[in-house]
């Protein structure tokens, strides 16, 4: 299936809303007006698209971003150089054909002259099994775990070496 990975714009984040929506529990809700922030901070925020049809998305940050996720603030306590995956989804349509691949290999190349390692956290409880064993099988592994959302979630935080 043919597809295109390409930098998000501002049309492109109601739909995205949507489709982050639809992805809970796996990722955090969050309101429109911080996908308009996330624009303006993220090193890395592309859509995929099939035809005309946006399928998925990706929003990665290096350190030193006006961002406040703890999950965020833990890699840049921990870590000078990184690249965060704060959130990957790709519509439940589309899952199982590669797009989630197709994204991490095309950030992989966007990291490599950036920083050594790519960061990112996947549910431990409520448990995202999909997710971990995704990461996993691209090569991530686990650094450390941490509660969040009030202790109501827990994350495997987790690093790609480059």
């Amino acid at each position: 299936m043919e597809y295109v990975i390409s930098p998000t714009v501002s049309s492109d984040l109601e739909q995205i809303r949507k489709m982050n929506e639809a992805a809970l529990p796996a990722v955090n809700s969050i309101p429109i007006e911080e996908f308009h922030h996330f624009l303006k901070v993220a090193d890395y925020f592309k859509s995929l698209f099939i035809g005309d049809n946006l399928v998925g998305y990706l929003i990665a940050l290096q350190p030193g971003r006006d961002y406040n996720s703890v999950n965020y603030k833990f890699f840049e306590s921990n870590y000078g150089s990184f690249v965060y995956v704060d959130r990957v989804v790709i519509d439940a349509n589309f899952h199982g054909l590669g797009f989630g691949k197709a994204f991490y290999n095309d950030l992989v190349q966007f990291t490599k002259t950036r920083a050594p390692i790519i960061t990112c956290e996947v549910n431990i409880n409520p448990p995202n099994e999909g997710s971990m064993a995704f990461h996993r099988g691209f090569g991530f592994k686990q650094v450390d775990t941490q509660l969040s959302e009030g202790g109501t979630k827990e994350v495997s935080l987790m690093v790609l070496e480059l």
